[in-house]
C-alpha cells in the first residue's frame, strides 16, 4: 500500500488517509517516538506503527535511534525518533488543506527531540 498517489508513473496531488496524515502532523508538531504519537492520536500501536513504517518506506519520514547512555539515564528502553523529511513537510502541508482541522486536533508539544 503506498500513500502517495501515483498516475502513469508520476506522483499526482499527494493524498495521505486522515489516520496518516494525523501521524504525519503529530510527528511534525514534536510527538517524535511510537508511545508519544499513541497517546498524542488515541490510535493502538497497531495502527501508528505500521503507518509509520509506510511512511518512511515512503520517503516521508525518517528515523533514527536514540543513544543507548540516555535511555539508560532515564531507565527506560531505547527509543527510535522520528521526524518528517522535506517531502513529508510538502505532503503534510496539502493535507494540511485537505483536513482543516488537522493542525487543531495535534498541538505542538512542549518537548522536541532529535
Amino acid at each position: 500500500m503506498s500513500y502517495i498517489a501515483k498516475i502513469g508513473g508520476m506522483t499526482a496531488e499527494p493524498k495521505l488517509s486522515h489516520t496518516a496524515a494525523m501521524i504525519l502532523q503529530a510527528i511534525h508538531a514534536g510527538y517524535v517516538y511510537g508511545f508519544s504519537l499513541m497517546e498524542m492520536t488515541g490510535l493502538p500501536s497497531g495502527t501508528v506503527y505500521p503507518a509509520m513504517r509506510r511512511l518512511e518506506r515512503e520517503g516521508l519520514i525518517q528515523s533514527q535511534w536514540e543513544q543507548q547512555a540516555i535511555a539508560d539515564a532515564e531507565q527506560r528502553p531505547l527509543r527510535k525518533y522520528y521526524r518528517p523529511t522535506r517531502t513529508g513537510r510538502s505532503i503534510l502541508a496539502a493535507s494540511q488543506r485537505r483536513y482543516p482541522l488537522l493542525t487543531k486536533l495535534v498541538p505542538s508539544s512542549e518537548v522536541k527531540h532529535a
